[in-house]
C-alpha cells in the first residue's frame, strides 16, 4: 500500500488482499464454517479527507496498561505521546511485547452502530499495519485504514481495545465498517480501576 500510485489506490489494495486473508489465511479469524460463506468485509469510501501526516507530540504524562489475555498473558502498553488530528488528539502507544511497535487504536462516534462496538486499529506496527512515516517527524495517520480486530469475528480472539485517549465523539464513515459477524466481545483495554467505571 505505501508504494501504491495514490492512497486511494493503496486503499483498494488493502480491500482485496485483507478480504483474501479473511477468506483462505489458516488463520483468518473467519471462523472456518462461515469461511464458505464469506463474500467480503464491509468498508466505506475511500476519503481523502481522512488522512494525514502528524507530528507525535511525546509531551504526555507516562502511563503504562497491562492488558491480560487468555493466550499471550500480560501485554505491556506504554503511552509515548499524542496525534492532534483536526477531529481530536489520540493517544499512541508503544506495545512492549512480541516485537515491539507502535499501537493506535481509535473508537468513535459510529462504534457499536455502523463500526464494531469496541473500536477498531488505524496503526498496529507489529502486524505490519502502518503506512510509514517516522513518529519523529512526520506520521501518516489514514482513518481510511481503521480496521476491526480479530476478536470482532470470533470471541476466542483477544484484543486489547480503545482506552479513553483513544476515543473521538466524532462519527466516521471511514474504514472496515460493521458487518453481521461482528458482535463478539472484547478485552477493553483500560487500567484495571478503570474497567469498572462506566462510560
Amino acid at each position: 500500500m505505501r508504494t501504491a500510485p495514490s492512497p486511494a489506490q493503496g486503499h483498494a489494495t488493502w480491500i482485496r488482499e485483507r478480504d483474501t486473508l479473511f477468506a483462505r489465511h489458516p488463520a483468518s479469524p473467519i471462523p472456518p464454517a462461515d469461511r464458505a460463506v464469506f463474500t467480503g468485509l464491509r468498508y466505506a469510501p475511500y476519503d481523502p479527507a481522512l488522512r494525514f501526516e502528524v507530528r507525535v507530540d511525546p509531551d504526555v504524562a507516562p502511563l503504562r496498561i497491562d492488558v491480560t489475555t487468555g493466550t499471550d498473558g500480560v501485554v505491556p502498553f506504554d503511552r509515548i505521546g499524542r496525534v492532534r488530528l483536526p477531529l481530536g488528539d489520540l493517544d499512541v502507544w508503544w506495545l512492549g511485547s512480541y516485537g515491539g511497535g507502535l499501537f493506535l487504536p481509535l473508537r468513535d462516534g459510529s462504534s457499536g452502530r455502523r463500526s464494531y462496538g469496541g473500536g477498531r486499529y488505524v496503526i498496529d506496527t507489529v502486524k505490519g499495519a502502518d503506512l510509514g512515516g517516522d513518529p519523529r517527524r512526520d506520521l501518516v495517520v489514514d482513518l481510511n485504514f481503521a480496521y476491526n480486530p480479530s476478536c470482532a469475528y470470533d470471541p476466542a480472539w483477544a484484543c486489547p481495545l480503545a482506552p479513553p485517549g483513544n476515543r473521538l465523539d466524532t462519527e466516521l464513515h471511514a474504514g472496515e465498517l460493521a458487518s453481521a459477524s461482528t458482535g463478539a466481545s472484547a478485552t477493553e483495554f483500560l487500567p484495571d480501576e478503570e474497567k469498572s467505571a462506566p462510560e
